[in-house]
């Protein structure tokens, strides 16, 4: 007998797409709760705020044999959760909690080695693994909640507190890592192998360390902490980069009822890469970079920039219609790079 499908006249989800279906998913909940990377709950009065996070990663869209050994499966699952805590302002991690899919002929020595770079990732910060479950399935996949905690005496980082003239900054170079997965995905003798072939060794390696091994910017959300000039109340607009550098500003442009300026001039390019053919599009929207993007008080984000090696001044917050990006010289954003979607 034919499988019968429900019939629906309404939009599917390749016709909403990630951010519409986010939106729509938020009326389900109090206000604002789907708008940043991780949610706050206040537990106890006088209490830093816990906050959590929930990502789930399948094979084949986010990592695959190929590309990706199972321990930096692992890690990788590890360091998106932990970065949407740094994004949201978090100092200190308390552990994740993981749910396992898998097909029942997934070899042990897999998960174990994405249970150990789980760890691994984990340990730098002191988290550890709280629990999970696992399931059979016909494709793997990993669903990692995140638990951290603000620092004392600081508030969270959210993409809806930017103001027009804050600066817009992030804390190091993109496009690495979507350079090391195109050095990895290289077939032998392929066009793209033979473009890639001369490519300094050392710039190599570091793109395949930051596609295999992203490390969140927990250094960077202290450094923020320490670099506040005295007298200025807490207001950071930001969240992470895993979508691309330029999605990300756009959706904090967007939540602050913001436009933003790029300056092409500026753009947190690795130098040895700048050079290749693609730079600038991998740069802007390649992707799974996890730095963060943060719009400050011009003073603030100078004071950041002093403190902490690597930031760089990308643009500006302005006046302008929600979302719009523009470049600084006064030319169009046209159809820039618009970062990784779901469902298209």
């Amino acid at each position: 007998m034919a499988e019968v499908r429900p019939t629906s006249a309404g939009p599917t989800l390749a016709d909403l797409g990630e951010w519409e279906l986010i939106r729509r998913l938020g009326a389900f909940a109090p206000p604002g709760q789907f708008n940043d990377d991780a949610a706050l709950l206040t537990l106890a009065a006088g209490e830093p705020p816990l906050v959590l996070n929930t990502d789930v990663l399948v094979e084949g869209i986010h990592f695959s044999e190929r590309t990706t050994g199972a321990a930096d499966v692992g890690w990788r699952a590890a360091a998106a959760n932990l970065s949407d805590l740094a994004a949201m302002g978090a100092t200190t991690v308390v552990g994740l909690t993981v749910g396992l899919v898998a097909p029942a002929d997934t070899p042990w020595a897999w998960v174990e080695g994405v249970y150990g770079g789980l760890r691994e990732a984990l340990a730098p910060e002191g988290g550890v693994l709280l629990g999970g479950d696992c399931s059979g399935g016909g494709q793997r996949v990993l669903a990692i909640t995140a638990l951290g905690r603000l620092a004392a005496g600081a508030g969270p980082v959210r993409r809806s507190d930017g103001r027009p003239g804050d600066r817009l900054v992030c804390t190091g170079p993109h496009g690495l890592s979507r350079l090391g997965l195109a050095l990895l995905q290289a077939e032998p003798g392929g066009v793209q192998a033979a473009a890639l072939a001369g490519l300094d060794p050392d710039l190599r390696q570091r793109a395949i360390d930051a596609h295999r091994r992203p490390r969140p910017r927990f250094d960077a959300v202290r450094a923020l902490i320490d670099s506040r000039p005295a007298g200025l109340t807490w207001r950071v607009g930001g969240c992470d980069s895993s979508d691309g550098l330029a999605a990300a500003v756009a959706a904090i442009a967007a939540a602050s009822d913001c436009g933003a300026r790029l300056d092409r001039s500026r753009l947190p390019l690795d130098a040895a890469m700048a050079p290749l053919d693609g730079a600038e599009s991998w740069c802007l929207g390649g992707g799974e970079d996890f730095e963060l993007v943060l719009a400050l008080p011009p003073a603030w984000a100078d004071a950041l920039a002093m403190r902490l090696a690597g930031v760089h001044p990308i643009g500006e917050l302005v006046a302008a219609s929600p979302g719009t990006l523009n470049w600084q010289d006064g030319s169009s954003w046209a159809d820039g790079p618009a970062g990784f979607q779901h469902f298209h």
